[in-house]
Parts: structure tokens; C-alpha cells; sequence
């Protein structure tokens, strides 16, 4: 499994037990989905490896206590802490409406209620405070904030997002 089929599911923040037993932070809105997981992608240098559960359980909302088959005592814990956890990304909820996962919506098109056709998404810079949509128009980068507000709708058979920004916005970037 390469990573590019997969999606990150959280990370192993810390050992829980001398028995193996590990703590995951979940990066997800709805970590209830994922408490029945029978394996998941343990990132290991720049691989993908896939790790069996013997038993898990949900607590604190997303922190998921994990005893994974094979990891039986504190060095094998040591061993994996700190690696991401992926899983396919076949195993994704469908999202409707105007939700949608980041990696979805690269190579969409922006329109703008009042500019237009503003450029196609390329990424979505998720490392400031408010998400990004990263947008390439002709060569020009232009960034527009991910806010609810400013997302009208997202139309996936055509690969658009129609958004209404502030006056002026796009014009910074193009001016």
C-alpha cells in the first residue's frame, strides 16, 4: 500500500501499558467511525506496514487506546511511537453537500460568485490557522481562506467550487 491510496488517520502519541499497548491521536471529526478497526497502516521510515488489532477502545473522544498483534511490550511500543496511521482510502465516508476531504477538491476549479473563474486548487495549506485553498491562475498563486461562509457549493461531477470572497480579495493577488 503507498501512501498516495491512503489517508492519515492519526498519529501514536504514547504507550499506554508495559504489555504494548499504544495511545492514538485520532485527526478526525467523527472518531466513533473508526472503534472497530481490525488493522490500520503503520508508517515506519517510508513505509507503509500493515498492523493488526487485537483490541482497542475509544476514550477522551479522539484518543484510541490500541494493542496492536506482534507489539508486546514497552521497546516494541518505543518502536512505533510517534508513526502515523493510515488506512485506505476506499474506507472514507462519502461526504455530500458542501463537505469535502482536501485531497478530494486538487484540480477543482474556483469560481467566484462576483469575479469568476478564479483558477484550480493545486493544494490546500492546512498549517496555518484558517485552512487555504491554494490556487494557481495562469502562474499567479492565488490563496483563498477555507471559511463556510465563503463556500457555496461544491459540485464534484464538475469539479467546481463556487465561492463568494470578500470584494477585493482575488484582486490583491492579481493586481
Amino acid at each position: 500500500m503507498q501512501i498516495k491510496d491512503c489517508f492519515y488517520l492519526g498519529k501514536i502519541v504514547k504507550k499506554h501499558s508495559f504489555k504494548g499497548e499504544v495511545v492514538i491521536k485520532l485527526d478526525t471529526d467523527e472518531p466513533h467511525l473508526y472503534k472497530n478497526l481490525e488493522s490500520v497502516f503503520v508508517e515506519l521510515g517510508n513505509n507503509l506496514i500493515p498492523f493488526f488489532i487485537e483490541k482497542s477502545s475509544l476514550s477522551k473522544n479522539t484518543m484510541f487506546r490500541v494493542k496492536f498483534e506482534g507489539v508486546d511490550s514497552e521497546q516494541d511500543a518505543e518502536a512505533i511511537l510517534r508513526s502515523g496511521i493510515y488506512l485506505p482510502l476506499t474506507l472514507l465516508p462519502k461526504l455530500t453537500g458542501n463537505k469535502f476531504y482536501y485531497h478530494e477538491v486538487i484540480g477543482f476549479t474556483i469560481k467566484d460568485i462576483n469575479f469568476g473563474n478564479v483558477g484550480t486548487i493545486t493544494n490546500i495549506n492546512d498549517s496555518a490557522a484558517q485552512p487555504l485553498f491554494e490556487i494557481d491562475r495562469d502562474g499567479i498563486e492565488i490563496f483563498i481562506p477555507m471559511i463556510d461562509d465563503f463556500i457555496k457549493k461544491v459540485d464534484r461531477e464538475n469539479k467546481t467550487i463556487e465561492v463568494e470572497t470578500p470584494e477585493g480579495l482575488i484582486d490583491l493577488y492579481i493586481n
